[in-house]
């Protein structure tokens, strides 16, 4: 099966999750979702990351974002590891995790969205098959696959940069806009190749001009 590549609408599915069962695009609904694989339950890293992504509970709100993990074990696993989650989080502020978690212990939803681990022999259950990698996916209301980001078992994600994509994703949805480099809401956009210079003008009376023709800057605020 080929790889899900940027522009996929995202495979729907049917899931057992902490919250109860679910039918992934029905739970998207109208909003933005992240689709994120831990490699297994009561382990250190997974451990720091799922509270992470409780404590910024709200960031994902305020942009219409809903969460939600998945891993190769059970749900009676996931409900015990989520006070684990809870208590060890509590160290760097409130931690309360509310989005659901999926089990996948037959590993069918991983099977689909190739999140399986192919490289680290160590990241395997007793029976010797694999658990997941750290696979991010971005995905929109039209449930069209945004983003994706594959990060090795042993490195724990970075939440903020898959904030900031969700930020320029949007922003570009709403605006003809491209973001430059290390980019931060708030920050200076690149006008879209496809604006000519006078819609340019027209559209964001602050636009520069640089010397090199195709680059366009401008301030917006949304």
């Amino acid at each position: 099966m080929p790889s899900l590549r940027l522009g996929n609408i995202a495979p729907d599915f049917l899931a057992e999750t902490t919250v109860g069962p679910i039918s992934f695009h029905e739970w998207i609904g109208d909003s933005w979702a992240v689709l994120f694989s831990h490699p297994g339950d009561f382990t250190p890293v997974c451990t720091t990351e799922l509270g992470e992504v409780a404590r910024r509970a709200d960031d994902f709100a305020k942009r219409n974002v809903k969460v939600i993990g998945i891993s190769a074990n059970g749900l009676e696993d996931h409900k015990a590891w989520v006070q684990d989650i809870n208590e060890y989080g509590s160290k760097y502020g409130p931690t309360d995790v509310k989005f659901p978690i999926i089990a996948d212990a037959d590993r069918k939803i991983s099977t689909l969205y190739d999140m399986l681990d192919e490289q680290d022999a160590t990241n395997r259950d007793d029976k010797g098959l694999p658990f997941t990698i750290r696979t991010v996916f971005v995905i929109d209301p039209k449930k069209v696959i945004r983003l994706t980001i594959a990060y090795p078992a042993a490195t724990g994600r970075n939440f903020d940069e898959i904030i900031r994509v969700i930020d320029s994703l949007q922003l570009g949805d709403k605006y003809r806009v491209t973001t430059p480099v290390n980019w931060k809401k708030g920050d200076d956009v690149i006008v879209h190749p496809a604006v000519k210079n006078d819609e340019a003008k027209t559209l964001f009376p602050q636009v520069t001009f640089h010397k090199q023709p195709y680059l366009r800057t401008t301030p917006l605020v949304d």
